[in-house]
């Protein structure tokens, strides 16, 4: 398998930080680019006047997520894009990967167990289970 597309979904986590971790040190052995993605879990706003305190301090946490990994794949000479959307995460990211042609989605787990999840629901659970193309989860 030839990887030259990485997509990272981040959160800021401790997790989203290990799998972006893990596809830098992919990029490096494939020459690869990584694309951080940061799903805002809200409906996008019609306009700029309609964004609320909430959206503007996960839109500030995105910059500053962001702005963390591009400088973590900058210390690796990876070449890193990075990406703000709105709603359903686990359903963003699958259509963002398959839109974009990604080759390979590296996404960070909260190490529930399978019961867990059941109940609770778990983003990198649904990409494992809906994506097309490979998918590398990190615990």
């Amino acid at each position: 398998m030839n990887i030259k597309k990485i997509l990272v979904p981040l959160d800021g986590s401790k997790n989203s930080m290990r799998g972006l971790d893990e596809a830098i040190y992919l990029a490096r052995q494939c020459h690869a680019t990584i694309t951080g993605l940061y799903v805002i879990p809200l409906s996008k706003p019609k306009t700029d006047s309609q964004i609320s305190y909430i959206e503007k301090y996960l839109l500030g946490n995105a910059s500053k997520f962001m702005l963390k990994a591009k400088k973590r794949a900058a210390q690796n000479g990876i070449d890193f894009f990075d990406d703000v959307t709105y709603g359903d995460e686990g359903v963003k990211i699958i259509n963002y990967a398959n839109s974009k042609k990604f080759d390979i989605i590296v996404i960070g787990s909260r190490g529930m167990s399978s019961i867990k999840e059941t109940f609770l629901g778990s983003t990198s659970n649904y990409v494992l289970h809906k994506s097309k193309i490979p998918v590398l989860i990190i615990k």
